[in-house]
């Protein structure tokens, strides 16, 4: 018997998979953290990326954040940028803090101690963008791609504009950071939807940037909001700065992508009967709308007709009540593509196509704290025990079950 300890919350749960299995841990080569990641920080701000430091105290800068829903160091990338901000003599007053919502549920004030140092909070002004607060939206155009271009209007109007955040794989995005986390997460509702429909795209998938329509649309909505300057953290398995640069987004990203693709590749060829995947524990399943990126990663180790177990806590449930409304009355993957197909695009809804476009291929284990009966009418099958699956299809196999383990899904990817 082997043992495997996945990330599941902020604990871990041990798997037990029999020496009957062939089975494959799989994980990309561990990179190290940077020893002091503040000098790592401090290095690629002191020397950006396209871009001369040139301001005065009068300028108003607006700096972007993620939500909760996102492992960014924010302790360690906000001080170093805000004390470079005050070496210039901006007041504290001039600067402000805007956290990247999208159109997730807008943190509440006292819930900014999660993501914000106590220290920050006191010092600066900080509010949660609400995707469908209409008095706050700019219009700005709209993108090559017909994405009609509605933003935040107090960042929009900044002299200055930073987005924080890091680099690493997205699932049809291909890649994090760089513009995304404000042209997605500062944007109207309209603008994140019609973006997002890009989604059922062929190169609109994990690892494609240059290629990828929907990131593509991204990097044009980012340069419509003017956004000047990226400060992006790559981190390691442990969720510890591995590198970090700073300077013009696009730049940023392109530097920073390769060093992602390193840090989260694997070269397994190998595709499996069974893949077992934890979406890497807190935050990044602390809802199902954000644990369900980690089945597309998974799916890429895993045969056709295979079967994909999530472990996925889950504590803020869907973390979506349009995907749930979606799917009333639902039986069938097909159905829930039919009826997507039918209707204008909402995010949303388009977590209810993700998942079937999945379970077209693969049936889904869930094991998490959402209730069996939800579970079920999201059509996956809920568990208590991955090893209650792993049973059963070794009884249903012909011959020696195949299995991958995954520990750390939503950054792993197939490296070629």
């Amino acid at each position: 018997m082997t043992e495997y300890s996945l990330p599941y919350g902020r604990s871990k749960i041990t798997v037990t998979l029999p020496d009957s299995v062939d089975q494959q841990l799989i994980l990309p080569a561990y990179t190290a953290a940077a020893p002091e990641p503040l000098v790592v920080v401090r290095e690629a701000i002191d020397h950006p990326l396209g871009f001369n430091w040139n301001i005065g105290p009068t300028a108003t800068v607006a700096v972007a954040v993620n939500d909760k829903t996102r492992p960014v160091p924010n302790h360690l990338l906000l001080t170093p940028l805000l004390a470079k901000l005050a070496s210039f003599g901006i007041p504290d007053e001039q600067i402000h803090i805007w956290i990247a919502s999208g159109t997730h549920i807008p943190m509440q004030p006292e819930e900014f101690i999660a993501i914000l140092p106590p220290e920050i909070i006191a010092r600066y002004r900080i509010a949660a963008h609400n995707a469908d607060d209409a008095e706050n939206l700019e219009y700005l155009g709209q993108t090559s791609a017909g994405s009609p271009v509605w933003v935040n209007r107090r960042f929009h109007a900044a002299d200055l504009r930073i987005v924080v955040g890091d680099i690493e794989p997205h699932h049809f995005a291909g890649f994090s950071g760089g513009y995304k986390s404000a042209a997605i997460g500062l944007a109207g509702r309209k603008t994140i939807n019609h973006n997002h429909a890009l989604l059922i795209r062929p190169n609109s998938w994990i690892g494609i940037f240059e290629e990828n329509p929907l990131r593509q649309d991204i990097e044009e909505i980012g340069a419509l909001m003017n956004i000047d300057l990226a400060l992006n953290a790559i981190l390691n398995q442990d969720k510890a700065i591995v590198a970090a640069f700073f300077g013009r987004p696009g730049l940023v990203s392109r530097a920073g992508i390769p060093v992602s693709k390193s840090v989260c590749g694997t070269h397994c060829e190998r595709q499996f009967d069974l893949v077992i995947a934890s979406a890497g524990g807190h935050p990044k399943d602390i809802n199902f709308y954000q644990a369900q990126k980690a089945l597309t990663h998974a799916s890429m180790f895993c045969k056709p007709g295979g079967a994909l177990v999530l472990v996925a806590s889950c504590p803020e449930g869907t973390g979506s009540r349009a995907y749930e409304d979606f799917m009333t009355g639902l039986q069938t993957p097909s159905e829930v593509m039919e009826k997507f197909s039918s209707m204008e695009f909402r995010v949303g809804p388009h977590k209810a196509f993700q998942v079937a476009r999945l379970l077209s291929e693969h049936p889904i284990y869930l094991l998490s704290e959402l209730q069996p009966g939800l579970v079920s009418r999201l059509l996956m099958q809920p568990i208590s025990r991955v090893e209650d699956v792993v049973a059963r299809l070794i009884e249903q196999a012909e011959r020696p079950l195949t299995a991958a383990i995954l520990p750390h899904a939503t950054t792993t990817i197939r490296r070629s």
